[in-house]
């Protein structure tokens, strides 16, 4: 199978995702992070912010949900069983805090076959309700064989 290009350039449609406090609390517990401000409202609060703080990764939780149709998408044409994670990388922007909405836009960056193997470039740019940039993610994968 060979790998197909058109898509580069697609961008799909925004997914807003509310943020709630008991899911930053949630995850932050999951990962390990044991900082006041990401558990506690009235630590958050006495820190100057509004309410409990996201941690950084949880980009993950409201950006992710956007790169979700991108991999499925048929014109991408990415062959699941040879696919690998390759890498995430994200720029920060003004911290994410419990009652921001955050919409979500992804758009195919590249596509390209080297060494046998394609590569898939997905950017995803998150946006508060104030149209300030919080999160830019670059998500990568590597399918064996699609080349």
């Amino acid at each position: 199978m060979s790998i197909n290009t058109d898509a580069i350039g697609k961008t799909y449609a925004a997914d807003t995702y509310a943020v709630g406090r008991e899911k930053i609390k949630e995850f932050a517990a999951a990962v390990g992070e044991t900082l006041p401000v990401h558990l506690d409202p009235a630590a958050a609060r006495a820190a100057g912010y509004a309410d409990v703080v996201a941690p950084p990764m949880f980009a993950v939780v409201y950006a992710g949900r956007s790169v979700i149709p991108a991999l499925f998408d048929p014109e991408v044409g990415i062959n699941f069983a040879m696919m690998v994670h390759g890498s995430q990388a994200f720029r920060w922007g003004p911290l994410v805090i419990a009652g921001d909405e955050i919409t979500t836009t992804t758009t195919v960056k590249d596509i390209a076959a080297r060494a046998g193997m394609g590569f898939y470039e997905f950017e995803s740019n998150s946006q508060n309700q104030h149209g300030e940039t919080v999160c830019v993610g670059t998500w990568s994968h590597i399918v064996r064989g699609d080349a």
